[in-house]
């Protein structure tokens, strides 16, 4: 399966995003400062004082309670959010209340689990809610854009299969493939059920969306596969989207790591952002590229839109109030966009010519004739797998920081761009 096919997947194709985007308010601005953690969650713990789990001083990583102790707090090491909406949190002292509040668009469902520390009683009262032990010693990805916060973490060992080999970027991951080291289970609902019960994971990581056809949960748990939905992709910002590496290490019990993690991307973006604020000119600008029939513009609500005015830019569409993807005809955005200054044809053409070939219409718009038409495929490997959909959404102070040298490249005159790349 190649890229372009690989992306058309609901889940992560952008031409899907208008059925699969968030509801939630928009996020605050970037931080200037760390932002607060949980109540005692990662300060350090000085030498006079006791520890809370048995002498040691941070989550179980990796190991179960021996004795169960009812009055010690077995996560001493707490996520507090910041930007993210789609998912909550409770901590209790030896399990964790886990809900994916919008898990896509339009749901009227949650989805709930309980995170019991192994080595520790089930507790009692718990309804609607899947139970899993953790931390959990391995994993199946559904989604390519699972690895990088899997990686970030630490945790490629725990990791055992993934979706489809072709389309990933991650050269660890990639490298793990060639190694025979994972089992590629199928996508969505084509998942191979027999596959992934001989290879008995702890759990599944995977996506949920409003067309059940294309759903590979209900099958999962159907055969009592331990599942988790990601929802990322349902956020509205991104720092949002990033965010929900708290999200994976919640059932790995590492959310000191996560926590760190996210603080310190999250003040890198602030502090990009920050520098463009200091621009005098904010050029116009719009994405995407049209389809057979339909152009969808990302909404004025969206997380691109917050990504452009974040990098001092003038989007178009950024008075529209949708959350997701607007479809319109082509001359609708012709009409709005033949004089901007920067075209981010995001999912594009190789090179401007064989765009012109598809679609000669294209050559009217001024970015065109400006050489001022950029592609967000500068990192696409053998196997399709484009590290923008990846890397990128996982550090969106570095795709912030391309964006800003493409705007301003006054402000950023040294910048190597590393997920963008100028269409010739």
């Amino acid at each position: 399966m190649n890229a372009s096919i690989r992306w058309i997947y609901p889940i992560v194709s952008p031409f899907f995003l208008t059925l699969l985007t968030s509801c939630s308010p928009r996020p605050q601005e970037p931080p200037t400062a760390l932002p607060p953690t949980a109540t005692g969650s990662l300060l350090p713990v000085s030498e006079e004082q006791e520890p809370t789990n048995r002498g040691a001083r941070t989550n179980l990583t990796d190991t179960c309670v021996d004795e169960f102790d009812a009055n010690i707090d077995y996560f001493p090491d707490k996520i507090a959010l910041t930007y993210a909406s789609g998912f909550s949190v409770e901590y209790f002292k030896s399990y964790k209340l886990l809900t994916v509040l919008t898990p896509y668009q339009g749901a009227v469902e949650t989805f709930r689990y309980v995170l019991v520390q192994c080595g520790t009683p089930l507790p009692a009262g718990i309804t609607n809610a899947q139970v899993i032990e953790v931390p959990v010693s391995s994993i199946v990805s559904m989604s390519s854009r699972y690895l990088p916060l899997i990686g970030a973490l630490g945790l490629y060992r725990k990791l055992v299969g993934v979706d489809d080999f072709n389309g990933i970027y991650d050269p660890m991951v990639v490298q793990m493939t060639k190694d025979r080291e994972l089992v590629a289970v199928g996508l969505g609902a084509e998942v191979n059920i027999e596959q992934v019960i001989e290879l008995s994971p702890d759990l599944v990581m995977t996506y949920a969306g409003r067309q059940v056809q294309f759903n590979a949960h209900p099958k999962l748990l159907e055969v009592g596969i331990r599942v988790a939905i990601n929802a990322e992709y349902m956020e509205n910002s991104p720092l949002g989207r990033a965010e929900w590496i708290k999200y994976v290490a919640l059932f790995f019990n590492e959310e000191a790591s996560a926590q760190r993690e996210f603080d310190e991307t999250a003040i890198r973006y602030a502090e990009v952002s920050n520098l463009a604020r200091e621009a005098l000119h904010n050029p116009t600008t719009f994405w995407g590229v049209p389809g057979k029939d339909t152009w969808y513009v990302p909404g004025g609500a969206s997380y691109i839109s917050t990504l452009l005015a974040d990098a001092g830019a003038d989007y178009l569409w950024r008075d529209d109030v949708s959350l997701g993807n607007v479809p319109l005809a082509f001359e609708a955005v012709f009409d709005r966009a033949a004089a901007a200054d920067v075209w981010l044809a995001a999912d594009g053409y190789p090179s401007m010519a064989e765009m012109l070939t598809a679609d000669s219409r294209l050559a009217g718009f001024a970015a065109v004739k400006n050489d001022g038409v950029w592609s967000n495929d500068a990192r696409v490997n053998d196997s399709g797998g484009n590290d923008y959909w990846e890397g990128g959404l996982a550090n969106p102070d570095e795709v912030l920081s391309d964006l800003i040298a493409i705007f301003h490249p006054e402000l950023m005159p040294d910048h190597q761009l590393k997920y963008w790349r100028k269409l010739k």
